[in-house]
């Protein structure tokens, strides 16, 4: 990987796990995303509030991933060192070290990306028809299928 944006936070450690590892995630989503949001174009970036397990269920998308065998979510290392920096990519959306697009989905709605190719991290928002996005995802973008899948989706964008 190339060398990261000034503009980026640190990557949090997360390598030991211990029991303190998840109190302080959500600390930072917390901080990043309750006690004030992230704003595009002067508009507040959102989640669905829906709840799981005592947190908020977009918690968990931004710091688990489903394993394929069992069909579980577990946690992610790779997203959750990387938690801090889905703030300020989207307050960074313009930057040109990243790539922000707008994609029609096969559902017609509309999905807004954020892709920190040199980082291979992406944050994935839905956007609504009036220019509100809500946070969906991010994760770390380890597979060349994703890869291609995001770069089609870049070759085809409406913006």
């Amino acid at each position: 990987m190339s060398a990261s944006p000034i503009w980026l936070p640190p990557m949090l450690q997360v390598n030991p796990w211990n029991t303190a590892t998840f109190d302080h995630l959500y600390g930072v989503f917390t901080r990043d995303f309750k006690n004030s949001r992230p704003t595009i174009d002067n508009r507040h970036v959102w989640f669905f509030q829906d709840m799981d397990d005592g947190k908020e269920r977009i918690f968990w998308h931004l710091t688990h991933r489903k394993d394929r065998i069992s069909d579980v979510r577990l946690p992610d290392p790779r997203r959750c060192e990387r938690l801090p920096w889905i703030r300020s990519m989207i307050e960074h959306c313009y930057d040109p070290e990243l790539l922000f697009w707008d994609y029609i989905e096969d559902d017609k709605s509309i999905g807004s990306y954020l892709w920190l190719k040199s980082q291979q991290f992406i944050v994935i928002m839905r956007k609504y028809p009036d220019t509100q996005r809500r946070l969906v995802t991010s994760y770390f973008v380890d597979q060349s299928g994703f890869i291609r899948s995001f770069e089609r989706k870049y070759s085809q964008r409406v913006k």
